[in-house]
């Protein structure tokens, strides 16, 4: 069973282009990583841990900034099976990630078809999960953009 327990990594440039990945079994549904927490395992090595089986980013927990951010969001009804009966709510922890923009990416098989580097705005628009979008309308504040 898994924890309703996740993180949400933005990986991103410098000039604020985002990473996004199309899910495997939703094809035309884009997000940034995704992955729940195991056991009693840090969230930066979650996160670090996702980035890594994702992307083939390998870094080490500290590399990520912290948002000290959590969303709380109803799990799709198609995806409850995965957790323990009664659970319909997940905790999503926020990081992000600067990376070159020539970062060089190894999608995870059967977890997503491909990704795409996309301008801040463009991958807002895209993204499936509105925490999704708002970390990226978050990102483009801190990046101090216009």
């Amino acid at each position: 069973m898994k924890k309703p327990v996740s993180v949400l990594v933005l990986i991103h440039t410098s000039e604020a282009a985002v990473l996004l990945l199309e899910r495997a079994a939703h094809p035309g549904f884009w997000q940034s990583v995704t992955g729940s927490q195991e056991g009693d395992e840090p969230l930066p090595l979650t996160a670090a841990r996702e980035v890594a089986e994702e992307t083939g980013i390998r870094i080490r927990p500290e590399d990520l900034d912290d948002w000290h951010l959590a969303n709380r969001y109803e799990l799709f009804p198609e995806w409850r099976y995965r957790y323990a009966p009664g659970v319909t709510e997940n905790v999503e922890h926020v990081f992000s990630l600067l990376c070159p923009a020539q970062t060089p990416i190894t999608v995870a098989p059967g977890e997503h078809l491909g990704y795409v580097w996309l301008p801040w705005r463009e991958a807002a628009n895209t993204v499936f999960s509105w925490s999704n979008r708002d970390a990226i309308l978050m990102l483009s504040r801190k990046l101090k953009l216009k």
